[in-house]
């Protein structure tokens, strides 16, 4: 599936930078750039080949490039392709731009160069989607789960199991043009064994998903505590920078302030909170009532103890406000443990508190260390099947279940019919993972996403 219209965008950053890449595809691509080019005439050259001239506007000559030029279907898009090299200028760029428009090129939408590879049958939609996520990808690991599905990964194990299940159904829709003759073309053995095979290879794929969010999007933590605890203090020590404002006057932060580490190859989004006490002032309560909502939705809490000026009992009342958030995990910070008293640090270590001094950079080697112990994760080896998208989780359990249902027709001798309208479900999820079978809606959400040139 071609379309006509040539598509321009920017691909490389925006802003100052040495060089930007400006990517054209569509049927005109090589013509309409060979318009504005000064050098070799681009329509006689050999697909994949590079090309040092000027790009003019009329006679004037807006820059020096280098253009390679992609001939169908050998390209990214399947479709004719240029790749203008230019000078990273803001005005370069976007005079280049303005006389590709002028000749004929329009500019292209989100996501739409990988959007015609896909319509192009360069590859399917997991493939697709996956372009984006490494384009995003914000760790070592992302990265490495991302590319393993740009190459194929588990779609085209997926899309080989679902044409062999598209035979069986096609054999058992045929059953029920001979219902009255009491034919089975589709054997009943061999169907339960596909489908079997089927569940076996799709459920680790399911199970992988908690696993593949955690490296996709990061785990959200919080650092809660009250005033003075030494929340922010332990934010800029964790990030080796001074991020949030330190001050001994309690309440100095009323708002969340957050950044990102990476711990273990996954990333932590760590958000120092306004410190929890009684207070009459509105606008330090409104943040307090946001860190409320904030650790009640976290993963991960960092509660904080000011070891210097808190006592046993303190402490015991905090635990209470902790009970009523079981959905997270929380890790116990003893902070200032220089200024401790030998009878309060007996209490905590007894209680397997983290013990640290965020001031002094004390200890937090060992934070870190009881934060990826906290954290559910195995090491992901080249090859590794994982998914991170919750479409794809949501296709692959609506598939598994429709097989199952299979499955229970099967042992109960089901009619053939309603056996049949379930493999239909499962083939339909499966197509739909894929993009076997898509929707204009299911593609604009997916590739609104993209960046433009991508």
């Amino acid at each position: 599936m071609h379309t006509h219209d040539t598509i321009v965008a920017l691909a490389s950053g925006q802003g100052l930078a040495a060089i930007a890449l400006i990517r054209l595809s569509g049927e005109e691509a090589i013509t309409i750039t060979n318009k504005v080019f000064k050098g070799k005439n681009l329509l006689e050259q050999a697909s994949h080949t590079l090309h040092f001239g000027t790009i003019r506007d009329g006679a004037k000559i807006i820059d020096e490039v280098l253009v390679a030029v992609f001939k169908a279907p050998h390209s990214f898009t399947t479709e004719n392709a240029v790749e203008i090299s230019c000078h990273g200028s803001p005005v370069i760029v976007r005079e280049v731009i303005k006389v590709l428009l002028k000749n004929g090129a329009r500019l292209a939408e989100p996501g739409e160069f990988t959007k015609r590879a896909f319509l192009n049958g360069k590859m399917d939609l997991v493939q697709a989607e996956a372009v984006g996520d490494l384009i995003h990808a914000e760790t070592d690991t992302a990265r490495q789960v991302a590319l393993q599905q740009m190459r194929g990964g588990y779609s085209k194990d997926l899309a080989a199991l679902r044409e062999e299940l598209i035979h069986f159904a096609s054999l058992v829709e045929l059953e029920l043009d001979f219902g009255e003759e009491d034919v089975e073309f589709a054997k009943r053995d061999d169907l339960r064994n596909l489908v079997v095979k089927i569940q076996h290879y799709i459920a680790p794929l399911i199970a992988s998903f908690d696993q593949g969010n955690v490296i996709k999007n990061g785990i959200p933590t919080v650092i809660a505590g009250k005033p003075n605890s030494g929340k922010s203090t332990l934010l800029n020590a964790l990030l080796n920078e001074e991020r949030a404002i330190v001050s001994d006057i309690p309440g100095t932060t009323r708002d969340f302030i957050e950044d990102e580490i990476v711990l273990g190859g996954i990333a932590f989004r760590f958000v120092d909170t306004a410190g929890l006490r009684d207070t009459t002032d509105i606008v330090e309560s409104m943040g307090i009532e946001r860190t409320l909502e904030r650790m009640k939705k976290a993963s991960l809490i960092l509660y904080l103890y000011d070891l210097a000026n808190t006592s046993i009992e303190e402490i015991e009342a905090q635990e209470a406000l902790l009970t009523g958030l079981s959905g997270a995990t929380i890790i116990r910070v003893g902070n200032k443990v220089d200024k401790a008293k030998t009878e309060l640090l007996a209490f905590v270590r007894s209680k397997q508190f983290v013990l640290i001094s965020a001031a002094q950079q004390q200890s937090l080697d060992v934070l870190k260390d009881k934060i990826l112990e906290k954290v559910s994760r195995q090491e992901v080896k080249q090859g590794d099947a994982i998914i991170t998208s919750l479409r794809h989780y949501q296709q692959l359990t609506q598939t598994h279940e429709a097989l199952e249902r299979v499955l229970e027709g099967l042992m109960t001798e089901l009619s053939g019919d309603l056996i049949a309208m379930d493999i239909r479900q499962a083939l339909h999820y499966l197509g739909e993972l894929t993009g076997a079978i898509t929707t204009d809606d299911l593609l604009d959400n997916i590739f609104s996403k993209f960046c433009i040139g991508k």
